[in-house]
C-alpha cells in the first residue's frame, strides 16, 4: 500500500464508505463496487474501501469483532499477531513490571493493541509511512500509546534515548519473508534477529518473534525460546530475556478450546521400541520445541522409529500435548494392502495422518478405491525401519 492510498482509507470520507459497506462477499464485491462508482463515489476510494473490507473479514480469525473497527495491509495481516496470543506478550510485560515498552516493528499495531489495553504505554515504531498511517488509526483509542514514523533500531541507539522515553521493554516482530517468499535465515530477517537481540544491552526486557522452524543452534541459550500452537496449529516461535522469561530454555505452549496448557523441561531424546496397543501425536508446538521427551515421560511411551515424532506405549492416558489414537491394526504399507484392509472394514471416507513416508494423502485417496459407509483413521509412518500402515481409532480428549 502505498501512503496516499492510507491517507485516502485513513481520512473521514475513506472511513465513512468502509464502515457503510454490507459484510464482505466475493460474488456480490464487483457488482457493489459497480454500484458505488454511478452513485458517484471516487474510484480510487471505492476500490480501495472494497480492499479494507475483503481484509477485515478475512482478519476476523485473528483478531475476532475488533476487525470490524479497523484497517490492514494484505502483508500486515498476513503478519500480524493474532489477538489472543498478542494478549499473552501484553502480559509478559505487564507481569514483569513494564511500564513503557517500544514496539521496534509495530506493523498494522496488533501488539501494540494489546499491550495498550493492558495498561502499558507503548512507543510504536514502524519504518513504513503506509502501514505507519494504519497503524496510528488502529491505536487511536489509547492515548499512551505513539505511533512513531521511524527506524526504531537507529532512534533507540541514539544517546539517551532510552532514557527519556522511558522504556523499559522491547518487543520486535521482524519482516520474514519478501517477493521471494519466506526468510527462514535470522540474518535474513529484517530487521535482522543478531541486530534486535543486541538491544539487550540497552533493555534486558526484550522479547522477539522468530520463525516457528528456527534452527534451535541459532537460539542463544539464556533465552527462553517459546513455540505456541492454537488448536492445534502452531503460529509462531518467540525469545525472551531478562525478566521477561521465568526460566531458560525451550517451551511449549499449547492453546486448545481456549486453555493454555505449558510445557517445558529437557529437550533429550525419547527412546524407542516397539509399537504398543496405542499411539500418540504430539503437537507441533511440543515438536517443535524438541520437547517430544517430556511427553514421553508423561505418557510413559517411546519413539516408534528414532527419527520420528510418533510415541507408542500400551495404556491410554490423557494430555493436552499430544493426539492419541488406539491401534487396531498394523500392517507393511502398499496400496494394495492397505486398500484391502478398508474393503474389508467398509471404509468409504478415510482421514489420512502421515510422518516420515513420502506419500500424499490427496493422490492416495483415489487409488484405494474406497465405496464403504464407515469412516476410518490411517497412519502411515516409518517403524523401526520399515513403512506401515496403521488404522487407529482416535481418542476422546
Amino acid at each position: 500500500m502505498d501512503p496516499s492510498t492510507a491517507r485516502l482509507i485513513t481520512g473521514a470520507d475513506g472511513l465513512s464508505l468502509i464502515d457503510s459497506l454490507p459484510p464482505y462477499s466475493d460474488s456480490d464485491a464487483l457488482t457493489l463496487g459497480g454500484q458505488l462508482r454511478k452513485a458517484g463515489a471516487d474510484a480510487a476510494t471505492v476500490s480501495a474501501a472494497m480492499t479494507q473490507s475483503r481484509l477485515r473479514a478475512a482478519a476476523r480469525p485473528k483478531f475476532g469483532e475488533f476487525a470490524a473497527g479497523m484497517l490492514f495491509t494484505q502483508d500486515g495481516l498476513e503478519q500480524a499477531t493474532r489477538l489472543s496470543v498478542a494478549g499473552l506478550h501484553a502480559a509478559r510485560f505487564r507481569d514483569a513490571g513494564c511500564a513503557r515498552i517500544a514496539d521496534l516493528t509495530a506493523g498494522i499495531g496488533a501488539d501494540a493493541m494489546a499491550a495498550s489495553a493492558l495498561g502499558l504505554a507503548v512507543v510504536a515504531f514502524e519504518l513504513d509511512e503506509a502501514t505507519a498511517l494504519i497503524a496510528d488509526h488502529n491505536l487511536r483509542h489509547w492515548p499512551t500509546t505513539d505511533v512513531v514514523h521511524a527506524d526504531s533500531l537507529a532512534t533507540l541507539r541514539a544517546p539517551d534515548t532510552v532514557a527519556r522515553l522511558g522504556i523499559d521493554g522491547i518487543f520486535a516482530d521482524p519482516a520474514r519473508r519478501n517477493a521471494r517468499g519466506r526468510r527462514h535465515d535470522p540474518k535474513d530477517y529484517s530487521p535482522a534477529l543478531d541486530e534486535v537481540l543486541a538491544l539487550r544491552d540497552i533493555v534486558p526486557e526484550l522479547g522477539v518473534k522468530v520463525g516457528p522452524a528456527i534452527e534451535h543452534d541459532a537460539i542463544p541459550r539464556d533465552l527462553e525460546a517459546q513455540w505456541v500452537s492454537v488448536d492445534g496449529s502452531v503460529v509462531e516461535a518467540a525469545l525472551w530475556g531478562g525478566r521477561l522469561a521465568p526460566s531458560v530454555g525451550h517451551t511449549a505452549l499449547v492453546i486448545a478450546d481456549g486453555e493454555a496448557h505449558h510445557l517445558s523441561g529437557s529437550t533429550d531424546r525419547a527412546p524407542d521400541g516397539p509399537l504398543g496397543e496405542y499411539i500418540y501425536e504430539p503437537d507441533g508446538a511440543v515438536i517443535r520445541s524438541g520437547l517430544v521427551g517430556e511427553v514421553a515421560t508423561e505418557l510413559d511411551a517411546h519413539l516408534v522409529d528414532p527419527s520420528i515424532a510418533y510415541l507408542t506405549c500400551d495404556a491410554p492416558a490423557s494430555t493436552p500435548f499430544a493426539r492419541g489414537y488406539r491401534v487396531l491394526d498394523a500392517l507393511p504399507y502398499s496400496v494394495k494392502r492397505l486398500a484391502a484392509a478398508l474393503h474389508e472394514r467398509n471404509v468409504g471416507i478415510v482421514d489420512i495422518k502421515k510422518r516420515g513416508i513420502d506419500i500424499t494423502p490427496e493422490k492416495l485417496r483415489p487409488q484405494l478405491k474406497l465405496r464403504g459407509d464407515e469412516r476410518a483413521t490411517v497412519i502411515l509412518t516409518r517403524i523401526g525401519g520399515r513403512h506401515q500402515a496403521l488404522l487407529v481409532e482416535p481418542l476422546h480428549r
